[in-house]
């Protein structure tokens, strides 16, 4: 085989060296490069196992692979993909492209828990090289498919995080539209990564090339001249810029040892198919990146060295599936230039057009045109194999070819792009599309073209349409992007989904809705006109719980515990948000499996504090009514709170015990235990931790009040299930706080307690009123009875008073920088606000002409009592019991006392009493008269 190529390339290499000793004084490193890039086009072309080198995402690529494909016809085809991601590639059909196919571990097991989850995807478009090969081999009888490239496991195992991403984006700047983030977080594995590595070399090229980004120097100078080529040319082309790209990368270590290692694993995996099928490697293709075609690794060929040895996997266990994708997704995920793909695939359509090749298309996939004559018609026989030639000498030394200008294109987008300005709210007109037609040639012909490209044509609106601001949504880059082909988003057929969101999908069939389009839909309930829909409910509200927020949206109802809605209103994107949903099935079979793994994960997690664990065992109420599920989380929140050493917790506790004990008492007969034995734990747990935080500086007034609340509130059931008060009484008398805020607060729990009268607490506010030294401090003390409104709601009364003395007679220099404290303290505490208004609506007069005349309670002298008179008739109570006495005799016979009536004297009792005891009024006497 050598002899049969031997000096193939020896034209070129004289030249070449020529070159390199005019142009750099002598042979010297120049020379080594340029001889050494011819070597490697050398190399791989002799190889006997054929290589085909590509470019991800380029329409030369594919009109190439279609191609050579009904040329050489291979029996195997090797592709350069992760080989654990092969059973899916079957499911492409049941798909819309683009989709990307994913690879997800939601639990690692050999790696930092902090990666979790792993996700890999790699997108396959329509107009890609590895498309055509999967769809000829998979829709043509005879012919295997083997995927060769590391698995998924091997990607996290070789790369260090951080530098995951074969094709890093750029991460400041933002997607211009959602669809750029449906690949989420996930490291992109693309087939024929072909970028220079060398900054210096990219930025020259793109300098001289006159262009700005690396996606549009491709499209110049690489898509368009080998658009037209023949195979050898391509083939050669390509195996020269991944052999340049090779050598003028910078020395980076980690990237290059992986980039070797993928080679030498690809090459193991191929030889050993080859050795296990006895394939002669001439009936083979193997597709890869043009960058690892020019691999000179020892493991490189059919006959290659076998010594690499691959690393078993890890234990984590992945679960494959395919998510939609979309072009603003590819560009955002690989750092191509927004609008490359959707140019890409407007090209890929024109070279198919202009050079008749007949592309691959999987059978009945979404925008395929049945013909049953393409099943019946016999394929036509594999061109022999000729003997490459020098074709890359004649590609260099010709010069560029400069297509004619296409008045008519040119002239359509010019005015449809105005149209499409006009329906964005620009002001622009037939003197706008004249601009940007003649500024599209100026700009052309400075670039040195004389046909404009999108990317002239682009720069060329932007300049003549858009002005100083941006009237809508979408800005004329973006105009010119959706104009010659939009952002294609994919979708995955229901076949191809995985069981539980089939099953989300079965579910809710009785909405009578599209949920796999894409956009909003919305979706009716009458659970009162027809029950069956309660079911739909459920999905939703558990979808509402696992899924993105705007995936699910309720507009009318809302599930609370112990209540239902009748009527429910929502708006649906199930297929935009289709990638979370699939993602869903890697976690269960069904949403309930997954939502109930997801509460006991949070709630066993080792950050899990008492409050999120209450919310679980809510959620498991509310979403799954699952009474096991519940008693199981509620017994672990118990050990949970006993081991929590601070008070952080404490509102969030108070506010979700509250609301379980609201729906336990109207719905079971008796409580569970689990929440009686909380109950009694929370109480000895927070008498223990009161005093401490009345005194601790990391405990906030908010929580201590929330103690407060849980002990008050929940004091009367703990003292059934056999809590002692006296640890309270103890605990309050144990609090000695010094901070003002907090000393108004154990103020009010005295009052709670009775230690301490409201008249004692009056006057205590009414000393640091009169104390000049204490009113600056007064705004806190304030604070502290707001915040004691939660536990002791009995004091609103009085801090209404106390909030309107404050603002009587507080000097404006201490009044007013507390207002602000004020309202964050009411908007915190949301339920208190109410509190405060029925109150002052009670106290304060309703009319502002009542105001001048109004005086407060608290400031109002009370009339003396008039003295009752006794009406003439004695003792209504005495003649009422006399002529009814049946009702006296049950009672008595009830508590089981014996006794008999007697008549009473209906003369004056109170004469009678004066008789029978005249000490009292002569003492009286005697005291008036001494003084």
């Amino acid at each position: 085989m050598s002899g049969a190529h031997e000096g193939t390339f020896e034209g070129l290499r004289a030249q070449l060296q020529e070159a390199a000793a005019e142009f750099a004084d002598g042979p010297d490193a120049l020379e080594g490069i340029l001889l050494g890039i011819v070597d490697d086009v050398d190399h791989a072309v002799r190889e006997p196992l054929e290589i085909f080198p590509v470019c991800h995402h380029s329409p030369a690529s594919a009109t190439a692979m279609a191609r050579r494909l009904r040329q050489k016809q291979p029996k195997v085809v090797y592709l350069e993909l992760c080989e654990d991601m092969a059973p899916l590639l079957t499911e492409l059909r049941n798909c819309k492209l683009p989709v990307a196919v994913q690879a997800f571990a939601s639990e690692v097991d050999g790696f930092p828990a902090d990666w979790s989850p792993l996700s890999v995807v790699a997108p396959i478009t329509e107009a890609s090289a590895e498309y055509q090969a999967i769809a000829y081999a998979l829709d043509t009888p005879g012919v295997e498919l083997v995927l060769v490239d590391r698995s998924s496991d091997h990607v996290f195992q070789w790369d260090a995080r951080g530098a995951h991403n074969d094709g890093a984006a750029d991460p400041d700047a933002p997607p211009a539209e959602e669809e750029a983030a449906l690949h989420g977080d996930a490291v992109g594995v693309e087939i024929g990564d072909l970028r220079p590595r060398f900054a210096e070399l990219e930025e020259h090229l793109l300098r001289h090339g006159k262009v700005r980004h690396w996606s549009e120097w491709w499209h110049q100078y690489v898509e368009l001249p080998l658009g037209d080529s023949d195979h050898d040319t391509y083939r050669q082309v390509m195996l020269l810029i991944g052999s340049l790209f090779r050598r003028l990368a910078p020395g980076d270590p980690h990237r290059v040892r992986v980039d070797e290692d993928r080679e030498r694993y690809m090459w193991t995996r191929m030889r050993e198919h080859l050795a296990a099928t006895g394939t002669d490697p001439e009936d083979c293709l193997y597709v890869c990146g043009a960058f690892h075609a020019a691999s000179r690794v020892a493991e490189f060929g059919v006959h290659g060295t076998d010594t690499f040895e691959i690393s078993p996997r890890s234990a984590t266990k992945w679960q494959h599936g395919l998510i939609p994708s979309s072009h603003a997704a590819i560009e955002a995920q690989f750092g191509l230039a927004a609008g490359s793909v959707s140019i890409a695939a407007t090209v890929w359509a024109k070279n198919l057009k202009r050079t008749r090749v007949q592309p691959y298309r999987l059978e009945g996939q979404a925008g395929t045109k049945k013909s049953r004559a393409k099943k019946t018609a016999a394929a036509p026989a594999p061109v022999p194999a000729l003997p490459p030639s020098d074709k890359l000498t004649g590609f260099l030394r010709q010069p560029p070819v400069l297509d004619r200008l296409d008045e008519a294109e040119l002239l359509g987008w010019s005015v449809e792009i105005v149209r499409a300005a006009r329906r964005n709210g620009y002001l622009s007109s037939t003197a706008d599309a004249i601009a940007v037609f003649e500024s599209s040639i100026l700009l052309a012909g400075m670039r040195d073209r004389a046909r404009p490209t999108p990317y002239d044509f682009q720069d060329a609106a932007v300049t003549c349409i858009e002005k100083d601001t941006v009237p809508g949504r979408r800005d004329v880059r973006r105009l010119v992007e959706i104009m010659m082909g939009g952002d294609r988003v994919g979708q995955v057929g229901y076949d191809a989904l995985p069981p539980l969101a089939r099953d989300v999908h079965d579910r809710l069939a009785p909405l009578n809705l599209k949920l796999q389009q894409s956009g909003v839909q919305r979706a009716l309930l009458d659970i009162a006109g027809r029950p069956e829909l309660e079911r739909c409910s459920d999905v939703l509200w558990m979808l509402r719980r696992l899924m993105p927020q705007q995936a699910v949206r309720p507009i009318m109802g809302e599930r609370k515990l112990g209540e239902r809605s009748i009527q429910e209103s929502w708006d649906l994107s199930l297929g935009t948000h289709q990638r979370a949903l699939i993602e869903l099935g890697y976690e269960g079979v069904s949403i309930e499996q997954v939502l109930e793994q997801r509460l006991r994960r949070r709630a066993y997690d080792r950050q899990a504090t008492a409050a999120t664990v209450l919310e679980a065992v809510e959620d498991a109420t509310l979403y799954l009514r699952s009474r096991r599920l519940a008693d199981e989380l509620g017994t672990h929140a118990l050990e949970v709170l006993a081991a929590e050493r601070s008070v952080d917790g404490a509102p969030e506790v108070l506010r979700r015990v509250r609301r379980l004990l609201a729906y336990y008492r109207t719905s079971e007969p008796v409580l569970p235990s689990w929440i009686e034995s909380f109950v009694k734990a929370g109480y000895a747990h927070y008498c223990t931790l009161l005093p401490t935080a009345f005194t601790d500086e990391d405990a906030t007034v908010r929580q201590v009040a929330a103690m407060l609340g849980f002990l008050f509130s929940m004091e009367g059931l703990a003292l059934s299930l056999g809590c002692d008060r006296a640890q309270l009484e103890l605990a309050v008398a144990q609090s000695h706080p010094e901070e003002s805020s907090r000393t108004a607060l154990l103020w009010a729990a005295q009052v709670h307690l009775g230690n301490l009268s409201r008249a004692d607490l009056r006057a205590r506010c009414d000393e640091l009123l009169g104390n000049p030294l204490a009113v600056p401090s007064y705004p806190r003390y304030l604070s502290g009875f707001l915040h004691a409104l939660g536990p002791v709601p009995s004091l609103t009364d009085f801090v209404v008073e106390a909030v309107s003395n404050a603002f009587a007679r507080l000097p404006d220099p201490v009044l007013l920088p507390w207002l602000p404290t004020l309202i964050t303290t009411l908007r915190s505490g949301f339920e208190l606000a109410p509190l405060l208004i029925r109150e002052a609506g009670r106290t304060f007069p309703g009319r502002l002409a009542a105001l001048d005349e109004w005086v407060p309670p608290w400031l109002a002298q009370p009339e003396p009592a008039a003295r009752p008179t006794r009406s003439a008739g004695g003792g209504r109570g005495s003649a009422l019991l006399a002529e009814h006495p049946a009702t006296c005799d049950a009672v008595a016979e009830l508590l089981g006392c014996e006794g008999t009536w007697r008549t009473t004297d209906p003369g004056p009792s109170g004469a009678e009493l004066l008789g029978r005891h005249p000490e009292t009024a002569r003492a009286l006497e005697a005291l008036l008269a001494g003084a």
